[in-house]
């Protein structure tokens, strides 16, 4: 194995990462996590273990090692599995190694961060080795969780010290006395990040099935650090094809590094091989509409609620019927839908509107929902978006002319289109009433030069594919959730490629996980025909196959703190 080089990436905010490379002849890379509190030179030995043809890389997770935090900045979980894009990106940027060319070995929390990373962006990886994940970590304190959210929404953030001794990690005398004694472990933890943590990984385990690539679960048998109960959940949820389970009941949860991990590094060292040896390929999501996991769902929504749960939806119902006479944002929701335009122009403005103190209070709770802040974040992910493909097509020399198949009023892109200065910008829409509204905002912009609205149907492919002047980056935000069936959405983004150049662009929006799912549908109405708001939800890879079969590779992507909305950057190729 060639000697490591201890070099630095910078991530999607310009935090500077260490890393280190072992470099190789081959175009095939693993990629080593070290668990919470450490760094990548406590992993550094499984290079040589572990062995093959292959380049190696470890980082130093932000905060740790020699990647230090701003103190000026508070990292969230989301950030972890956003830094672990940017490092899989720098890889293949600077040292040639396609994703599809990956393994990643990841252990404790960064086996939770990788699982999510798994989860909410699906990169086609060769597989991930997941060892003692950290999806319920082992609090011995009564009610500590409970008490830490608790002291957390009262003081807002503070350090949480690490109970856990080196002799309940690994037996190995040397890398205990390695841990007491080494000055880069980070023994406190933000509180803040602890309970994100706790979040991610359950979202993580109960939606497993969104995760399609060859994984190995290492499972310790006398763990003091973590629980197992929830990776074997995961592991019996998960929707790999390809999928590896072991259990070694006599090592502690520092697996990789335990005194007798011989048998350990053995089965990742087979499980690494096969994955080389054998292209696994992803399953065919574009008929998910008709069957799996997500059609099960939906079906279990449209399905009425039996027992005590449907009294506690009836009282729900009551409840916000009730608020519709106090709340704004409510009493829009019910008049025009909850899906509707105008209701997301109400989310967007985001001002707390009602009758009396006690309406505009619920209208506070009613817009903090997790759902439309997820929603108003999507809107700036939009907006970060939007102005990249406009660097992009500037740096090629090509005009920007920008269609929204799916405008809705227009305000989350008349916001920001002057910031753009785009030489064309159509926005259309199904309902005359947005059309109209989209006219006034256009008017009432100056922007009437160069910016017009007309009626059109987003999933009529003629109807997108005739757009003129011919777009150079169509926009679909917030339309494909709201309908289930892939062969509308095939059609749609057929449309888009037929209209878009070669080298043009796509900004796609998806909704690969949302936790009020349930309430959704069992209280809300929808725009359509005022019945309940029954959604179906695309896993990230479903929705990304759907854009390459159109014609289109994905080639940035960004996701909500909480995972719930997913925006993406595909740009158009040859066929």
């Amino acid at each position: 194995m060639n000697q490591c080089t201890l070099k630095s990436f910078t991530s999607f905010d310009g935090q500077a990462i260490a890393y280190r490379h072992w470099p190789a002849s081959s175009d095939t890379a693993v990629i080593l996590f070290h668990r919470g509190h450490e760094h990548s030179g406590r992993i550094a030995h499984l290079v040589s273990e572990l062995g093959g043809p292959h380049a190696y890389f470890a980082w130093d997770a932000r905060g740790h090692g020699l990647s230090p935090t701003s103190e000026k900045y508070l990292p969230s979980a989301a950030d972890s599995v956003r830094d672990i894009q940017c490092f899989v990106d720098h890889i293949t940027q600077s040292h040639g190694i396609p994703v599809s060319n990956m393994i990643m070995v990841a252990q404790s929390v960064a086996a939770v961060q990788v699982a999510a990373w798994l989860h909410d962006c699906a990169p086609q990886v060769r597989g991930a080795v997941l060892a003692s994940p950290a999806f319920e970590i082992k609090l011995y304190v009564p009610l500590a969780r409970s008490f830490l959210n608790l002291w957390y929404r009262i003081r807002g953030d503070f350090e949480v010290k690490s109970y856990v001794k080196a002799r309940h990690l690994t037996r190995d005398i040397a890398r205990q006395r390695d841990y007491e004694n080494d000055p880069l472990i980070t023994r406190p933890i933000s509180a803040k990040l602890l309970l994100e943590l706790d979040d991610m990984a359950k979202r993580i385990v109960e939606d497993a099935e969104a995760i399609d690539v060859p994984v190995q679960l290492l499972i310790s048998g006398r763990d003091y650090v973590v629980r197992s109960q929830p990776q074997h959940r995961f592991f019996e949820k998960l929707g790999s094809a390809f999928k590896e389970r072991r259990l070694f009941s006599g090592l502690l949860h520092d697996i990789l590094g335990e005194r007798d991990r011989t048998e350990v590094v053995n089965r990742v060292r087979i499980f690494i091989e096969q994955c080389f040896d054998v292209e696994s390929k992803a399953s065919d999501l574009t008929s998910a509409h008709l069957q799996g996991f997500t059609r099960r769902e939906m079906d279990r929504l449209e399905s009425p609620s039996t027992g005590w749960r449907r009294f506690f939806w009836a009282c729900n119902r009551i409840g916000l019927r009730l608020g519709k006479y106090l709340s704004s944002g409510i009493a829009i929701g019910f008049r025009s839908g909850f899906d509707s335009g105008a209701s997301l122009d109400y989310v967007y403005e985001n001002r707390p509107s009602g009758f009396t103190v006690l309406g505009r209070w619920i209208d506070r709770l009613y817009l903090n929902a997790i759902g439309w802040r997820g929603i108003r974040a999507r809107k700036v992910m939009i907006e970060a978006l939007t102005q990249t493909t406009a660097q992009l097509l500037r740096s090629k020399n090509m005009p920007i002319r920008i269609l929204d198949i799916a405008a809705g009023g227009g305000r989350y892109l008349l916001d920001h289109a002057k910031e753009i200065m785009p030489d064309y910008l159509l926005l259309r829409d199904a309902c005359p009433h947005n059309v109209k509204q989209c006219q006034t905002r256009i008017q009432a912009s100056g922007m009437a030069d160069w910016a017009r609205a007309e009626l059109g149907d987003a999933f009529d492919q003629d109807t997108v594919a005739s757009s003129s002047p011919s777009p150079t980056l169509v926009i679909v935000s917030g339309l494909y959730e709201l309908f289930s069936d892939n062969e509308k959405v095939a059609k749609s983004l057929a449309g888009c490629a037929t209209a878009v150049p070669s080298g043009g662009y796509l900004i796609y929006t998806g909704q690969p996980w949302h936790p009020q799912l349930e309430m959704i549908a069992r209280c809300l109405p929808n725009h359509r025909d005022g019945g309940p708001w029954v959604m179906r939800r695309r896993s990230q890879l479903e929705l990304d196959q759907l854009v390459e079969a159109a014609g289109f590779r994905k080639i940035k992507q960004h996701i909500d703190d909480f995972g719930i909305f997913s925006v993406c950057l595909a740009v158009r190729v040859d066929a």
